[in-house]
């Protein structure tokens, strides 16, 4: 997914369904664990014997199972809706993590794109602490949000940057850092 964008998500209701979706997996990880560890220690196990390694590869199998199954089904149902934002908006900041560190010269330096990505960031950490129920904002992160709205209020950039698009991290790597 090449581009995101910032829902309105009540997070009560995001908190109760994450945690019904995280229930459903971990019962069809620990159904399918038991069954396919019993399974291949009634084909392949020695009765009476030591059949760690067939529980450790039911086990294993089960995981392999489990992911495709929440992969390939279970992640395109509505119950799943809010725990696929909640991944999505995590693995959106982790990217932009990622390249904070030319980020953060570049938005200093009022380059619009490093602007609206570090916009972004800073309403993304937002929403993700309010829908965890996360009340705690460090104050580095108000006092960086405060600079970049002002850079951006300067440039008539759009304060209501809920879009992000992750081209705009290629661009930003291949943008020369200023010294």
């Amino acid at each position: 997914m090449s581009q995101f964008q910032l829902e309105e998500i009540n997070p009560a209701e995001y908190r109760r369904k994450t945690r019904k979706s995280s229930f459903i997996i971990i019962l069809i990880f620990a159904v399918l664990g038991m069954g396919c560890s019993s399974l291949l220690v009634a084909w392949l196990g020695t009765p009476g014997g030591n059949n760690f390694y067939w529980n450790l590869l039911g086990v294993l199998l089960a995981v392999f199972l489990t992911y495709l199954w929440v992969k390939y089904s279970l992640r395109h149902q509505p119950f799943m809706r809010e725990a696929v934002y909640g991944w999505h908006l995590k693995r959106n900041l982790m990217r932009i993590t990622n390249i904070m560190h030319r980020l953060r010269p570049l938005a200093e330096n009022s380059d619009p794109c490093a602007l609206q990505v570090l916009r972004f960031y800073h309403l993304a950490v937002e929403q993700m602490h309010w829908l965890d129920g996360n009340e705690a904002n460090p104050l580095e992160i108000k006092a960086e949000k405060k600079a970049t709205e002002e850079r951006m209020q300067a440039m008539n950039l759009d304060l209501n940057q809920k879009f992000f698009d992750t081209q705009w991290l290629k661009e930003l790597s291949d943008k020369k850092i200023p010294e």
